[in-house]
């Protein structure tokens, strides 16, 4: 039987760093499920899911750890089942307006009180083509309970968006 954990490590940014990881995965028969990684100011920051058997879960911990000597801090947490599929629906939000303080605070405070969990998250800040203002840019992946008005939540976003001065557009997936 295998287990999946969830691996992040973080460290100076340089080449072969990916390549150390996926040695000491494939040393210990692990498999290389899913994985998101960047360079973030001049760090390189990642986060890996893999599964490993059973018989190899402790020594693969143990070499993880010792990839500390190489440059690199590693967490390693064991893996959870994933949430019954039947009780939420996906959908995706985009938004863009100008960068400040506090957008994805208030936005994630939103979301969790109506119990929608972000399954994934990707930012930026980019200047504008024309004014040269700092633009924030966000997509993420929401899974939003089935029982949930989705109108409602994009009513209460729509506020919240006047507020902050940026646009929100929710992409509805459709119900099974």
């Amino acid at each position: 039987m295998n287990k999946y954990l969830v691996i992040t490590v973080i460290g100076a940014d340089r080449p072969g760093l990916v390549e150390l990881l996926a040695r000491t995965l494939v040393a210990h028969n692990a498999n290389w499920l899913e994985s998101r990684m960047a360079n973030l100011a001049g760090r390189f920051a990642g986060m890996v899911e893999a599964d490993v058997p059973e018989e190899n879960f402790e020594r693969l911990i143990e070499a993880l750890e010792k990839l500390q000597s190489e440059g690199l801090k590693v967490m390693v947490d064991s893996g959870l089942s994933e949430p019954d599929a039947s009780s939420f629906r996906e959908i995706q939000l985009e938004l863009i307006g100008q960068d400040r303080v506090g957008i994805v605070q208030e936005i994630s405070a939103a979301l969790a009180q109506h119990g929608v969990s972000i399954d994934k998250l990707h930012t930026e800040s980019e200047s504008a083509s024309m004014s040269g203002e700092i633009l924030f840019r966000a997509t993420a992946d929401l899974r939003v309970p089935k029982d949930l008005d989705i109108e409602k939540l994009q009513q209460g976003l729509e506020v919240l968006a006047d507020e902050l001065m940026v646009d929100i557009h929710l992409e509805k997936q459709p119900l099974d």
